[in-house]
C-alpha cells in the first residue's frame, strides 16, 4: 500500500489549495491540474468541478508544512530552465546531463545483468509457487 495522503496544499494554492494537493498526490504539476479542472468547467462540467472543488476543500485537511515544501522540491525540474536564467554554463549543463544519463545506464546495466541471471530465474519460479 502507498502512504501518500491527500491534502489540500494552501501554501501553493491559487483558492483553497485543492489543485495544488491533487497535484502533489499523483506528483504532477500544479499547472496541469488546474489546466484540466478549467477544461472540464470550461467544456461542461462547470457544476460538477465547482461542486467536487467545494466538497474537496471542505473535506480535506491542510498539508503538513513539510510535506508541501518536499512536494515543491520534487517538482522544480532544472532542465525547463534556461540555462543563462540559472547562472549555469551550456557546459556545465551538458557535463551535468552527461553525469546523469552515465548514473542511469549503470542503473539499466545492474538491472539487465540481473535479469539474465541464474539468480533472477530462480527468484521467479519460487514467485510463481
Amino acid at each position: 500500500m502507498s502512504d501518500r495522503t491527500l491534502y489540500r496544499d494552501s501554501s501553493r494554492g491559487m483558492l483553497s489549495g485543492v489543485c495544488a494537493g491533487i497535484a502533489n498526490y499523483f506528483n504532477i504539476e500544479v499547472w496541469l491540474v488546474r489546466i484540466i479542472c478549467i477544461s472540464l468547467t470550461l467544456l461542461g462540467g462547470a457544476l460538477i468541478t465547482l461542486l467536487a472543488y467545494v466538497a474537496l476543500s471542505f473535506m480535506l485537511e491542510p498539508a503538513p508544512t513539510e510535506q508541501s515544501a518536499t512536494a515543491q522540491h520534487k517538482q522544480t525540474h532544472t532542465l525547463k530552465n534556461k540555462p543563462w536564467q540559472q547562472g549555469q554554463s551550456t557546459e556545465a549543463l551538458i557535463a551535468t546531463l552527461e553525469q546523469d544519463f552515465e548514473r542511469i545506464e549503470g542503473q539499466v546495466q545492474h538491472l539487465e545483468a540481473y535479469v539474465t541471471s541464474k539468480r533472477f530465474q530462480v527468484d521467479r519460479e519460487f514467485n510463481r509457487l
